[in-house]
């Protein structure tokens, strides 16, 4: 029996030792169909997917790690890696801070990299970092960062003034054409948040004569952080009770506000439009206190920057009408002032009739 028992014993080993051998294989199976069967957010042709096979490797920074937008973005850039085999990855700070993102890039620029893909949280901050990654002879891209001197081009969803008109426009329709309003961004040197707050200002002057902007302030900063950006709406709206309007820059923004309006018992007297992501203000706009949101998704502006990137490296240039693959982004404009700046058309807008369409 005790022979009869070691035989069973070493049989039982050594299958174990197969199992655990297949398990290794198996894992590494799983992880490449995991990648290979990434969740589809995004839209493509095959314009988007088929390429060259290189190893390109390509890092995408954003502001803020932790902010529900930029996990959006990740989505598409996860989708692009998936896709097309290219080592494409996200990284960013854990907070909205530009020394913190400054840091980050820093580090993703010693790690070997073919093309850094940017959202700058502060342009000018950023500058010196992207010299730097240039001078390395890394392919730098940015979104958000039109002002950036030192990237070879600046992607962006549409045209930065007609973001803010639309915006203005979805305002007024809720405010009835008249009214006192404000203008909202993250930081004052945030570059296309400021951009799509001009634009509006402008849309309000020569559109809406019946509607004027606060004279002081006439904007504020939020911080990109919701609850300052409730803070700041609940001082403004004490200290001018005339105020019934705000635009909204930043995703923080907008529910924030709205909150503000909320608790103030102002619903259907102040409103509140501008960038928002449709899961964090899915109750604020069936609830009344949020009229409108106005986005582009970012998980095809995550994907559409890799796509740029790997036709840059492939050797395509940039030019008038090209296409991306994507929806948003298939017939790119050119920008009649900047030449490195290229604009989709892929701006939407949501309210309480259409709100539980979107799924982030």
């Amino acid at each position: 029996m005790n022979m009869k028992k070691k035989l069973l014993a070493v049989a039982l080993g050594v299958t174990c030792c197969l199992s655990f051998a297949g398990c290794g294989d198996d894992a590494k199976q799983t992880a490449s169909t995991d990648k290979a069967t990434a969740a589809r957010v995004v839209e493509t042709t095959d314009v988007a997917t088929k390429g060259e096979k290189k190893d390109w490797k390509i890092a995408v920074v954003v502001k803020d790690s932790s902010n529900g937008w930029f996990a959006r973005m990740e989505d598409g850039v996860k989708q692009f890696a998936a896709d097309t085999g290219i080592n494409a990855y996200q990284k960013g700070p854990a907070a909205t801070d530009a020394a913190q993102q400054v840091q980050v890039i820093q580090d993703v620029i010693n790690q070997d990299i073919n093309a850094l893909c940017v959202v700058p949280v502060d342009p000018a901050a950023c500058d010196p970092v992207l010299k730097e990654a240039r001078d390395k002879g890394i392919l730098v891209i940015t979104h958000e960062g039109s002002t950036c001197k030192n990237a070879d081009y600046d992607l962006e969803a549409f045209n930065n003034a007609g973001y803010g008109a639309f915006i203005m426009d979805k305002l007024q329709e809720a405010m009835g054409g008249k009214g006192i309003y404000t203008t909202m961004v993250a930081h004052l040197t945030n570059a296309s948040q400021n951009e799509w707050a001009n634009g509006a200002v402008a849309q309000q002057m020569a559109k809406y004569p019946d509607v004027k902007l606060l004279d002081n302030p006439k904007r504020v900063e939020s911080e990109n952080n919701s609850e300052k950006a409730y803070q700041v709406a609940k001082e403004v709206i004490k200290a001018h009770p005339e105020v019934t309007g705000f635009v909204g820059t930043s995703s923080m923004d907008t529910p924030g506000v709205a909150r503000a309006i909320n608790e103030l018992g102002l619903k259907g007297k102040v409103f509140v439009v501008g960038t928002g992501m449709p899961n964090e203000c899915r109750t604020l706009i069936k609830d009344g206190s949020l009229s409108y949101i106005t986005l582009w998704d970012p998980a095809e502006a995550g994907y559409a920057m890799c796509v740029l990137a790997r036709q840059i490296l492939e050797g395509k240039t940039p030019q008038d009408g090209m296409d991306l693959g994507l929806k948003s982004y298939n017939k790119l404009q050119v920008s009649p002032e900047n030449p490195r700046l290229f604009m989709g058309a892929g701006w939407i807008a949501i309210n309480k009739d259409n709100v539980d369409n979107y799924n982030f």
